[in-house]
């Protein structure tokens, strides 16, 4: 008659399981870790959708549930009508963000270095970021000619105070003898912005984007709520209005993908410019 499986072997058993796991190359790890997240999301989304269908109250929203909108999501790729609507609303983000980018790095590297330009800049800056980017839609609309450059108006609202701080934060942790180090070997306001300034606070720059890009593509889907007839905001509103629920959640698979690739394109960037002093 076999013998029951003690505690301490059980004990051993996961040991020894935890260091062959440990031991595997980081990026098998780091797939199985992903891959556990993901499997318990589409649980719950699972499960979600099985008590909103078996519901009589909400069973009309049951193409909100993992089967209806993963072949809804298939149907889009397949037909390539997805295609247009994501460069849409990507073009509005990378206008919006070159704009954030080339407005937020020069005044964010002022009142990094300008302690006097900090203390001025600091209270209204405070106060304007906390502002929702959505509350501009009504100037947004009455200030620019075309509903596109509205919502790339606010996208750039919404991403200029990200890169702003983290840039003045990077040049505020520069060691200011690089400074005089670079000033006796005769460097001038150019060569110390290129030379010493930007590499050193590149790695803040991108973070700084990186939660840029986060904030405007949160904001994206209801500025496209205006007037527009593209863009995946619009997508959604259209297939709301339409009872589409299938399609709808589809699009939020869409939103959620695009976001991630854009976040780690982020991640990566800010991974490049990394470094450590020795």
């Amino acid at each position: 008659m076999s013998q029951p499986t003690t505690p301490a072997v059980n004990r051993s058993f996961s040991a020894v399981s935890a260091k062959t796991f440990r031991s595997l190359p980081n990026w098998v790890q780091s797939s199985v870790f992903a891959t556990s997240g993901m499997l318990i999301l589409l649980a719950f989304w699972w499960l979600g959708g099985w008590l909103i269908a078996s519901n009589p109250d909400t069973a009309a929203f049951a193409g909100f549930a993992p089967a209806p909108a993963l072949a809804a999501f298939y149907d889009l790729i397949a037909s390539g009508s997805v295609w247009q609507t994501i460069w849409s609303s990507l073009y509005r983000i990378l206008v919006g963000l070159f704009w954030a980018i080339v407005i937020g790095v020069p005044v964010g590297v002022m009142i990094g270095y300008y302690t006097m330009a900090r203390q001025i800049a600091n209270m209204p800056f405070q106060f304007l970021r906390m502002i929702s980017p959505l509350a501009w839609m009504p100037v947004a609309v009455l200030v620019f000619a075309t509903w596109d450059n509205a919502i790339i108006f606010l996208i750039t609202i919404a991403a200029v105070w990200p890169i702003i701080f983290g840039t003045a934060h990077g040049v505020q942790r520069i060691d200011p003898l690089w400074f005089k180090v670079a000033t006796n070997l005769g460097a001038d306001g150019y060569q110390m912005l290129s030379k010493v300034i930007m590499p050193a606070i590149a790695q803040d720059v991108f973070a700084g984007i990186r939660l840029a890009v986060g904030v405007a593509w949160v904001v994206l889907v209801p500025a496209e709520y205006l007037g527009v007839t593209s863009g995946l905001g619009y997508a959604i509103n259209d297939a709301r209005d339409t009872l589409d629920y299938d399609k709808l959640a589809a699009i939020v698979i869409v939103i959620g993908i695009i976001g991630y690739l854009l976040d780690s394109i982020g991640a990566r960037l800010i991974k490049m410019y990394s470094w450590k002093m020795e």
